[in-house]
Parts: structure tokens; sequence; C-alpha cells
């Protein structure tokens, strides 16, 4: 299936942009539509200069802050996915491109790829052979994100720490060896 998908988005993306490309054309001219190309094109690369600064300043503070960066490596990934389908000649893409690179739409692109992802990794997921070793409420919750409402494995759904009442508990003492 994401064969299929790819095969036809590498068919149809750039017969689409031929196709807006001459409609463009004859309505403001040839040299017109190269001439927006290119100060596309310089647009485009002044912003995706400008966005990854700021999006390495931002995963070296939040580093520096001591949490980590998964917000800020998710934006400097779209900014340089962005960047790429803005090397791509043509109107579509660079719509596409802009909008994962613009500071105000990014989030908006965000939450999609997190949608589009999180639901690939489900399906994936429910594929595996080891599928029915892992119990449906410590994995990634729809509504509520990773592990639910309470965080990280579930905790708050069964009234105490992640795994409470899903089998034996052993208490030990860590003993460190220095």
């Amino acid at each position: 299936m994401v064969r299929i998908g790819l095969f036809l988005g590498f068919l149809l993306v750039p017969i689409l942009e031929i196709w807006i490309l001459i409609r463009v054309g004859s309505v403001i001219g040839g040299w017109e539509t190269v001439a927006l190309l290119i100060a596309d094109s310089i647009l485009g690369a002044w912003l995706v200069r400008r966005e990854g600064r700021r999006a390495w300043a931002a995963v070296r503070a939040t580093i520096e802050s001591g949490r980590m960066p998964d917000r800020e490596l998710a934006d400097g990934a779209m900014i340089v996915a962005g960047g790429a389908l803005l090397l791509a000649p043509g109107f579509l893409t660079d719509v596409f491109g802009f909008f994962m690179i613009l500071p105000f739409t990014r989030p908006i692109a965000r939450r999609w790829l997190s949608w589009f992802f999180g639901r690939r990794v489900r399906s994936l997921a429910a594929r595996s052979p080891y599928a029915p070793l892992f119990d449906r409420t410590a994995g990634f919750d729809e509504g509520a994100g990773f592990g639910g409402a309470g965080g990280f494995g579930g905790a708050a759904r069964s009234g105490g720490p992640a795994g409470a009442g899903r089998g034996r508990v052993v208490h030990g003492e860590v003993i460190d060896d220095d």
C-alpha cells in the first residue's frame, strides 16, 4: 500500500506541478512565472536559514535546561523537509514546504504529522508477531498521547505506579559496587 502511494505521489506531483506552471504562465506570462519561481526560491532559502537557526538555538536551550527536545527536534526535521520541498521547482511543493517552515503553520503541520505517524506506528504494532505480548493500556492512546491520561505507562488509570495490578512486584535494593 505504501509503495502504491509513493508511486502515485512521484507520478502525480510532477504532472500537477507542470500543469500549475502552465496555468500560471498562461495567466501572468512565461518570464513572470520564472521570476516568481526564483523569488520564491530566494525567500524560501532565507526562511529555511532563519528558522533553522532558531530551531537549533531552541534545541540547545532545551538540552541545557535538562529537558528532552522532542518538539524542537520535530520542528528541525520539518524545516529540513520543508527546505527539500522548496528545492523542487513548482508552486505545489513550495506551498507544502512553506507550510512546514513558517513558524505559525508549523504547529499545525506537527500535529498532522504526529497523528499520521502515530496511526502508522499503531498499525505496524498491531500486525507485529509480538502484539499479543503487550497490553493496549501501556501503549499509545489516541485520546491522551503516550500512555493515556496518566502519562507514561497509564499509572492514572490503574491508581498506582505504571504496571500496578498487572503481575507480581518484586521489591529490591540497588547496591553500587564502587
